[in-house]
């Protein structure tokens, strides 16, 4: 199923759920981030998804980063959370998603880096190298505050 997002565009079709999602910034010993290359749109993210009735929000990110890269990791501390009205995510099943996303730190615990259903690309990034990635503005936002080495997380 692919997908497309939109930010600030009046283009942009009417949200019909709400859907409540975590992420997670995961760095490797040299400052690396690990990001995925996304099956449903190609662009580059940070590994995370939506939240099951059975999830923690940090369990949430535990689980997607598993699933979606194969590391196991540990949650470490809070990047943000990311509530803007003005981003939307369109399926092409006809759901029409406003996502509530908190992103967390992490770090590596265990696993084996594996693509999954879910990533074309799965790889850790140094930072500069992230300008050249095609990634959606809210993911790079993420980064953005990450990177900053804010002394509390962003409420957005």
């Amino acid at each position: 199923m692919a997908r497309t997002e939109y930010y600030n565009d009046p283009a942009a079709p009417e949200p019909n759920s709400l859907v409540v999602a975590a992420s997670a910034v995961v760095a490797d010993d040299t400052g690396r981030i690990l990001l995925q290359r996304r099956t449903d749109s190609g662009l580059w993210a940070l590994p995370g998804g939506g939240m099951e009735m059975t999830d923690s929000l940090p369990g949430c990110a535990v689980r997607e980063v598993k699933e979606e890269t194969g590391l196991d990791i540990e949650i470490t501390g809070l990047v943000g959370t990311y509530t803007d009205p003005r981003h939307i995510i369109a399926y092409t099943d006809g759901e029409v998603r406003r996502q509530f996303n908190v992103c967390f730190l992490a770090r590596v615990v265990g696993g084996d880096l594996v693509i999954s259903e879910e990533s074309a690309e799965v790889r850790f990034v140094a930072p500069a190298e992230l300008d050249r990635l095609d990634m959606h503005r809210t993911q790079r936002l993420r980064l953005t505050h990450y990177l900053e080495g804010r002394s509390t997380p962003y409420l957005g």
